[in-house]
């Protein structure tokens, strides 16, 4: 099969198209023949060396996909030759064919496109585990978000809107900040326009945020302290501006404050099932009815791989970046 190869790590121009071989499906594992593959920024730190896949998944890129189940294990359950299926992969989705455990598929709604539903499942699921399984945001909570323009940020937006909080986003332009606005967000502020933190609190009544879903790391740690109302609550996901900064854990100490880190690709079968299910239970009708929909910048050939990857890199985009894997 055709899929998404390269030799060495390196940026974009390493991505080429190369014949694999198929991927062998388990018994508890779903066959997908792939028509659409969700970018994502864990793809290019994979590419470039920084982010091994987890042991045993496969070392092709791509943590999302959607497309038609073409065979099911004999210890799957609820899917059948022909569904249309939108999946969370440890690996794999840049290709024609992907196996994943059937426990972090999704039934595709009729509501979405095949392109919306490959651009679902990592984003949506990576929002709602650490904003509402980890933090336990609440209605009428702040939650800030960082890079609100992202996939992960598009979805939190959506998704604190629909739960009643506040979704208090940065962005890199006023264009993006606008689009922010309109998707859901209360605030919109421009980190290029000097600190957020001050902002953050004039936005809350001088409280600060009750949430925070960060994915910047070292940059950004002691900036969100002073953002974190008390009582609050940072979710580290993500290292895009270093892993390693001094904190103040007196601030911590004193304001009750709670740090997690959380990623999603390394955890198990049953782990990502429950994920899938809690998140179901939650926001399952607004799935289906088409009220959370991820915005879709654009939509770009497998064998331009490299395009999208570089559109990534610049930040060019709002909302997801897709193969067209057919």
């Amino acid at each position: 099969m055709k899929a998404v190869v390269f030799d060495h790590p390196g940026d974009e121009e390493v991505l080429k198209l190369g014949e694999v071989a198929e991927p062998q499906a388990g018994p508890t594992d779903l066959l997908i023949k792939v028509r659409y593959a969700g970018v994502n920024r864990a793809d290019l730190m994979q590419r470039q060396g920084l982010y091994p896949p987890p042991p045993g998944a496969s070392t092709i890129l791509g943590l999302e996909c959607a497309g038609e189940v073409i065979a099911a294990g004999e210890r799957t359950s609820g899917w059948r030759t022909g569904d249309r299926a939108m999946a969370l992969l440890s690996g794999g989705g840049y290709a024609e064919r992907v196996a994943v455990d059937y426990r972090s598929a999704l039934h595709s709604p009729g509501a979405l496109s095949e392109e919306e539903a490959a651009a679902f499942p990592e984003v949506f699921l990576t929002a709602f585990l650490n904003l509402f399984m980890l933090a336990e945001v609440k209605e009428g909570e702040a939650a800030l978000i960082h890079g609100g323009g992202s996939g992960v940020g598009t979805a939190a937006i959506e998704l604190l809107a629909l739960a009643g909080a506040r979704a208090i986003v940065t962005a890199g332009d006023r264009s993006k900040c606008e689009r922010c606005i309109k998707l859901g967000a209360s605030i919109a502020i421009n980190y290029k326009e000097g600190p957020f933190a001050p902002k953050v609190k004039a936005a809350t009544n001088g409280r600060g945020a009750d949430v925070i879903l960060d994915s910047i790391g070292a940059a950004y740690l002691m900036e969100n302290i002073e953002a974190l109302a008390p009582g609050g609550r940072m979710v580290l996901i993500g290292l895009m501006q270093g892993a390693r900064a001094e904190i103040d854990l007196a601030a911590v100490l004193r304001r009750h404050l709670r740090l997690i880190g959380s990623t999603l690709r390394s955890r198990s079968p049953e782990e990502k099932g429950e994920i899938v299910e809690t998140f179901l239970r939650r926001f399952g009708r607004e799935l289906e009815t088409g009220r959370l929909r991820p915005p879709i910048h654009t939509v770009i050939p497998l064998a331009q791989v490299s395009r999208a990857h570089g559109i990534m890199r610049q930040s060019e985009h709002f909302g997801k970046i897709v193969l067209r894997v057919e």
